[in-house]
Formats: structure tokens, C-alpha cells, sequence
């Protein structure tokens, strides 16, 4: 697995915390990547192994991950180095009270036994020692600054105004199983209500409350999915298995999903702007919103009503077509709109559908009899 894949939203995302208003230095580091930061540390990695043997040591210690002259002019003591990283020697050099310095690629140790002096005005809500200045240095230098704790063995990641919470791969185990059995169960009742949606669009009556039922199974499961995804990157090497049943039961969701939302949103025949916009104003749902499925209609371009909720509505058909086999979407277009919906399009015959213009004769038959296959009883 490569580290970050499935970053989107951090899972236990960092706190945001006070920053600075002191104007930016010239030279300073251009403010990390949170994800990028987090990949670095995951079980896996050097950095990640030499934290564990400072972990397993109890010494703690205070690692800056970068180095250039904005952070020298905060260094006071200790002795350069510039040498190969490795983790057995971050352990060692971490023995000492003082920080140790990694080169911004993170492949060299620049200096060890540092005393980190950031500007004191800077606001820090942390007591100890230690966590004021990692949060102090990482505010006015913006490079990451990683702080084990000795007494307690929590490992903090002070970015630029946030913190983040290494934590131990069993603990991000646990709560990824709990998720993973709530995402099945999710799922499972995306199928059924995806099934019961077919058979309703195919004897065409279909409510606005049926195609909603289906889209609120599926913002559960892309949210749930979405926090499993960022367990599966803080795991790193450890989460291989785990990412492996996330991707199975994530499946094609995501095609699902804009299928499903350009078949039914409201207006003339959606373009990509119109379908983007529509799928943005469902991401942008909190996830309160979805106990109502009112709340679900506005994306689409219905009302908020409970009345609108039993209204009849009918698909344009993209999602049926989508399943029939060696039908590719872009020759599915011209069908779509020739008949207009796909109540038009199951009552039409092979030689009308081969009318169209881009259809011929074995795609048209394709079509006809992938439609009469899911017309029979107990098919869908």
C-alpha cells in the first residue's frame, strides 16, 4: 500500500489550533502538507521505526522535520551532525534532553542535543516544556515537529497551527473493525434499496422517495468508507488487509452515485456542471442532514418537502444502461436522449433504438435484450 492513498479527511483530523499574526518571515518554509506529513510517520517507515524504539526506550524526545536558516536562529546549543538518518541512531541522539534536527527531505540528521528557542509570544495552549516549544517552532518556521512524550508515550505532530495524534496501529485497528462491520451493514442496505429502485424505475413508478432512500445509503457509505480510508493510511504497512476489504465493499459506488444523480436531477439533460454542482451540494450535507431524506432533495433540484417526497418521478435511464453489458456510456448518450427516459426506452423496439444516430445494429439488439433481461421477474 502506498501511504496517503486514502487520505481525504484525517480521521481524528488535527485540532486547529491559535496561530500566529506575526508576519511571515522571508525565507520561511512554505507551510507542509498534512497528509504528506502523516504519510511519513506511518507504521513502515524509517521515521515511524525510529519513533517506536524512542517509544520502547522511554527516553521521548523532540524531532524538527526540516532545516534551513529560519530555524538556525532558533537553535541554541547542541552540536551539527549531517548524517545518514537512520532510526537506531534517532534513538540514540533522542537520549538527550534537546531536539534532534532531520533534513526537510528527511534523509539526514543535522543537528542533536538542540535547544529549540521559538518566539515565547507565540500562543500555545500545551504545558509542558517539550509541547511548547514543538508547537512554538512549528508556528514560526512551519516545518512539522514531531514530540514523544516520555511520561505518557503520546506522539504529537505539531503543523504550522494544528496538532496531530499518532496513535498505536491497534487502536486504529479496533476502531476501523467497528467501522468496517457498520459500512457492511451500510452496504447491504444500499443494495436492497438499489434493487427496489430498479424494480419501481422498471414498471414505472418510482417516487422521489425511493431514488433518496438510495441516495442516502450512499452518502453513509462514502462517509463511513472515508473515515475507514484515513485509518487505512495512518496504518501504513499495517492497514494492507484492511484496505484490501475497503475497496471490495466500496466497489462502484462513487459511478453509482453520479449515475444515480444525473438520471434524476430535476431540469433539462444535466452536463457535467450542473451534475458537479449537484454532487458538491450533497458532500456539503452535514451528516445531521441526512436523518431527514427532505434534506437530500435540494442537491437535486427538489423541494424540501415531505408532500415532494411521493411525487412521481422517472430516470433518464444512465444507471440501467450503465449495467448492460459492453453498452459504454458515451454510446449510451445519443439513446438517452433520442427516447428521453427510460420508461420511453424499455417500450422501444431494437429497430428504433437502432434509428439512433451512432447505434447500430448488434449495439441496438444489445440494448433491447439487456432491458427485456431486467424486465423479468426476479431478475433485478
Amino acid at each position: 500500500m502506498i501511504p496517503g492513498r486514502w487520505v481525504t479527511h484525517l480521521l481524528g483530523r488535527p485540532v486547529p489550533r491559535a496561530r500566529s499574526t506575526a508576519p511571515a518571515e522571508a525565507g520561511a518554509a512554505e507551510e507542509p502538507d498534512p497528509a504528506a506529513t502523516i504519510a511519513r510517520l506511518v507504521p513502515g517507515t524509517e521515521l515511524r521505526d525510529g519513533i517506536d524504539r524512542i517509544l520502547r526506550a522511554r527516553t521521548g524526545g523532540l524531532i524538527v522535520l526540516g532545516h534551513d536558516e529560519r530555524l538556525e536562529r532558533i537553535c541554541d546549543g547542541g552540536f551539527e551532525l549531517d548524517v545518514d538518518f537512520s532510526p537506531t541512531r534517532l534513538r540514540e541522539l533522542s537520549k538527550m534532553d534537546g531536539a534532534v534536527v532531520l533534513s526537510t527531505d528527511g534523509t539526514r540528521i543535522r543537528r542533536a542535543n538542540v535547544h529549540l528557542v521559538p518566539d515565547h509570544s507565540l500562543p500555545t495552549a500545551e504545558s509542558g516544556t517539550r509541547h511548547k516549544a514543538a508547537e512554538r517552532t512549528a508556528a514560526q518556521t512551519g516545518f512539522p515537529v514531531v514530540s514523544v512524550s516520555r511520561s505518557t508515550g503520546i506522539v504529537t505532530v505539531y503543523l504550522a497551527g494544528t496538532r496531530h495524534l499518532i496513535q498505536a496501529s491497534e487502536t486504529i485497528l479496533a476502531r476501523a473493525n467497528q467501522a468496517m462491520a457498520t459500512l457492511e451493514r451500510y452496504r447491504s442496505r444500499l443494495d436492497e434499496t438499489t434493487r427496489q429502485l430498479s424494480l419501481v424505475e422498471l414498471n414505472d413508478c418510482a417516487t422521489l422517495r425511493d431514488v433518496l432512500a438510495v441516495v442516502h445509503c450512499l452518502e453513509l457509505v462514502r462517509r463511513v468508507a472515508r473515515e475507514i480510508g484515513s485509518d487505512v493510511d495512518e496504518l501504513g504497512v499495517d492497514g494492507r488487509q484492511l484496505a484490501l476489504q475497503l475497496a471490495e465493499l466500496v466497489g462502484n459506488t462513487d459511478m453509482l452515485r453520479r449515475l444515480l444523480v444525473r438520471d434524476y436531477l430535476c431540469g433539462e439533460p444535466a452536463g457535467n456542471a450542473e451534475l458537479d454542482r449537484a454532487l458538491a451540494g450533497l458532500d456539503n450535507l452535514l451528516e445531521v442532514d441526512l436523518l431527514e431524506l427532505t434534506n437530500l432533495a435540494p442537491p437535486l433540484g427538489f423541494p424540501a418537502t415531505l408532500d415532494a417526497l411521493d411525487a412521481a418521478v422517472g430516470p433518464r435511464g444512465y444507471r440501467v444502461l450503465a449495467e448492460i453489458p459492453r453498452v459504454p456510456l458515451l454510446r449510451a448518450e445519443p439513446v438517452i436522449a433520442a427516447f428521453g427516459s427510460l420508461s420511453g426506452l424499455v417500450s422501444a423496439s431494437a429497430a428504433e433504438i437502432e434509428v439512433v444516430s451512432g447505434i447500430d445494429t448488434e449495439l441496438a439488439r444489445q440494448i433491447r435484450e439487456g432491458l427485456a433481461r431486467r424486465a423479468e421477474p426476479g431478475t433485478v
